[in-house]
């Protein structure tokens, strides 16, 4: 079966990303190695810029936009992070955006959306509501209409593979102490964890990928026992990122 990325992608997305995102640090806790009895490493992502591991897909998303999908613009859709990380790439790299959110998104996400979208006067914040709306038609809509580039917030190549840039540092900053058993990633909508496997499996074929997400949003764990994508009702809980269901296969966007 042919992946949507391959490792080469992630090199690359890992270039372009040099002296844009941050590479993060590992840290360990002495109580969980206790507990755990194992040797446990964590990836802190939520010391990279605007704080969560979308900037990297969002950057290398937007830094493969031709010169006229930049003058036009982008447009996401996301509860927060995506959303944040579109409008801060989109202000590094000198182009307007539109986000589409929903209006119970945590306040602090919305307003660190719109400050990193100041001085961009075609750049907006677009509030729907979560639990009676489409934001996936919306954003298409709203794509059409002005004729911007939708970018989803995972599944999309480019994302992807910017993604996975997070594996490859952690397989690097880990190196000295022999291969990893086991990479845990937190799966809200797949990319994370898509690109992160085939990093982790390209440099370590040995090391088990374990997806991890919320019992009332197991969207992920339903399509893999079922073989296909299953779209799941928005779930109540408190992973406000997972508060949605999952894409069609193909996710419509103007690449």
């Amino acid at each position: 079966m042919s992946l949507a990325i391959q490792f080469a992608d992630i090199t690359a997305a890992a270039a372009r990303l040099t002296g844009h995102a941050h590479r993060t640090p590992v840290l360990q806790s002495q109580t969980v190695n206790e507990r755990t009895g194992a040797q446990v490493f964590f990836k802190a992502e939520n010391f990279q810029r605007m704080g969560a591991f979308k900037f990297r897909g969002a950057f290398n998303a937007l830094a493969q936009f031709s010169p006229a999908q930049r003058a036009r613009g982008v447009i996401a859709f996301s509860s927060g992070n995506h959303a944040q990380a579109i409008a801060l790439s989109a202000r590094m790299l000198d182009m307007p955006s539109v986000i589409v959110m929903p209006q119970d998104a945590p306040s602090a996400k919305v307003a660190a959306t719109r400050s990193y979208q100041q001085g961009r006067t075609a750049s907006e914040v677009v509030l729907y509501d979560r639990y009676t709306q489409d934001r996936e038609a919306i954003g298409r809509e709203l794509a059409q209409a002005r004729g911007m580039t939708l970018i989803p917030p995972f599944d999309h190549p480019h994302v992807m593979a910017g993604q996975g840039t997070a594996a490859l540092e952690l397989v690097e900053q880990t190196a000295d102490g022999g291969p990893l058993d086991a990479l845990l990633v937190c799966v809200g909508g797949g990319g994370l964890i898509s690109g992160c496997a085939v990093a982790a499996t390209q440099l370590n074929p040995g090391i088990q990928v374990w997806g991890v997400e919320p019992a009332a949003g197991n969207d992920t764990q339903q399509s893999l026992a079922k073989g296909e994508i299953v779209r799941i009702k928005t779930p109540q809980t408190l992973a406000d990122g997972a508060q949605t269901g999952a894409l069609p296969p193909s996710c419509p966007h103007q690449a």
